[in-house]
């Protein structure tokens, strides 16, 4: 069986290692991993692979930064060629990065099969670039491998087959417990016994300089009440620079892109995180750590009802609210999640390996 996985973003990375370490320990999986380049330099890319121990990809496309249409147009073009001369039998996408779109429809306008792991997420925000890829690459998808009930119904209500659904779990969690299995080093910046973390990078977020600012101002405020450790994401860097008149309280730390397994200690050790990410609203939820999502919705809708993660939106009053009731010592913990249990790889591969074994 010929399977290529493909990846472009750091998302992707991390969500692939599990599911690509189970597919080259079974002799019958002959695998290829194929990077787009979305996510091209060190502090975002190659750092993954060796953080992780992922192989290194066999393929990649080095498509590069552009816009959204210039990203997808251009893995579709360099990828088409790889899979006519590959030859795959399934190809793998994860998340909802422009690269995942993109490989799907180049593998749909071939007849090539597609597994979406992580399927049925939805925000219900068709503005947010995510939820149309996501949407888009559920519908042309073969197999469809959610981590939940509710991914289960969205798909269902948009009349996706049930025989295309598999529930399996979160292959971001295989993903964590890996990490906690190799223990921790103490990172906590020296001098300090609590700190909260923030991360930002969604264009929603980031792109809109008024918005930005209003997190920007919530953040400096929280930084008088507790130290803000700040690993600033690229786009987030350059956007930066666009606001005038804006410095920094000397509490908030900006580092720069942390490997996975640096970031996990850190996070784990910290008072609450404040994100816009998707996976660190599962990850807090795993690690039992209090979570700010700065948006206005959700599709980790469960780490909300039965997680730590708190949907707080982008205004300054909001956020330093949710931030000065943790500090207060008001916050949620995390109750049992289905199918959290670190297999959700070993899952996927045994039901594709049985698919087309008949």
């Amino acid at each position: 069986m010929k399977i290529m996985n493909i990846v472009g973003a750091r998302p992707n990375f991390i969500k692939i290692a599990p599911l690509q370490r189970v597919m080259e320990s079974k002799k019958d999986i002959d695998v290829t991993l194929v990077h787009t380049g979305q996510h091209f330099d060190c502090e975002m890319s190659d750092i993954f692979f060796r953080d992780l121990n992922i192989t290194k990809p066999q393929i990649n496309l080095g498509v590069g930064a552009g816009s959204c249409e210039y990203q997808i147009a251009g893995v579709i073009r360099r990828l088409e060629p790889v899979i006519i001369n590959n030859q795959p039998d399934l190809v793998v996408v994860v998340g909802d990065v422009n690269s995942s779109l993109a490989a799907a429809v180049a593998a749909s306008r071939l007849n090539i099969k597609i597994a979406h792991i992580e399927a049925g997420m939805r925000s219900f925000n068709r503005k947010m670039p995510e939820e149309m890829n996501r949407i888009r690459i559920d519908h042309i998808s073969d197999f469809l491998f959610t981590t939940d009930s509710i991914a289960d119904e969205n798909l269902l209500k948009e009349n996706i087959k049930k025989e295309k659904i598999f529930r399996v779990g979160d292959v971001m969690i295989d993903v964590l417990y890996n990490v906690l299995k190799e223990g921790f080093s103490d990172l906590r910046p020296v001098g300090l016994d609590e700190y909260a973390v923030l991360t930002l990078h969604r264009c929603n977020t980031v792109d809109d300089v008024n918005t930005l600012k209003e997190v920007l101002k919530a953040v400096n405020d929280i930084s008088k009440k507790i130290p803000v450790i700040f690993p600033i994401h690229p786009r987030t860097k350059k956007m930066l620079s666009a606001i005038d008149e804006f410095t920094f309280n000397d509490k908030v730390d900006l580092k720069k892109p942390m490997g996975y397994k640096e970031f996990v200690h850190l996070i784990l050790q910290a008072k609450f995180v404040m994100t816009d990410s998707g996976g660190l609203q599962k990850e807090t939820t795993a690690l039992d750590v209090p979570c700010l999502t700065l948006r206005n919705e959700t599709e980790w809708t469960d780490t909300i009802t039965k997680g730590t993660n708190v949907l707080v939106g982008l205004s300054e009053e909001s956020i330093v609210k949710a931030a000065t009731d943790i500090i207060n010592g008001n916050r949620k913990h995390k109750q049992d999640f289905e199918l959290w249990d670190g297999k959700a790889s070993q899952r996927i591969v045994k039901i594709l390996l049985d698919y087309f074994s008949c």
